[in-house]
């Protein structure tokens, strides 16, 4: 498979998670949407992709960068979860995004 063919295969099994967990919520499956947004299959399947085109050692330290930015996505969403009562969807969405943002920011610069 050549590289187009690779980063489209990629991009259907991204956006086929999406899709499900959207449909899900819709439904008013909302535990089941949250499981299926956090299931490790975008995860997984990134570990098997970088795996087969980079070896182990770049699948080990992707793994390792990604245990940092569990910290700041639960700021985000637990931004989220207060942040939309009090400002509505949109506010609460650009204002998680920026402290995300800003966390991520201040990890790099710890880490440095």
């Amino acid at each position: 498979m050549n590289d187009l063919g690779k980063y489209v295969l990629y991009f259907l099994l991204g956006g086929t998670i999406v899709s499900f967990s959207t449909y899900l919520g819709a439904q008013g499956k909302s535990f089941l949407a949250a499981m299926a947004s956090t299931f490790p299959a975008i995860t997984g399947v990134t570990f098997i992709l970088l795996y087969m085109n980079g070896g182990g050692g770049t699948t080990v330290d992707y793994a390792r960068n990604l245990l940092w930015f569990a910290p700041p996505w639960i700021v985000y969403v637990v931004a989220m979860i207060m942040g939309i009562p009090r400002l509505g969807f949109w506010p609460a969405m650009v204002g998680s995004l920026v402290l995300y943002m800003g966390c991520i920011a201040l990890l790099k610069m710890v880490l440095r």
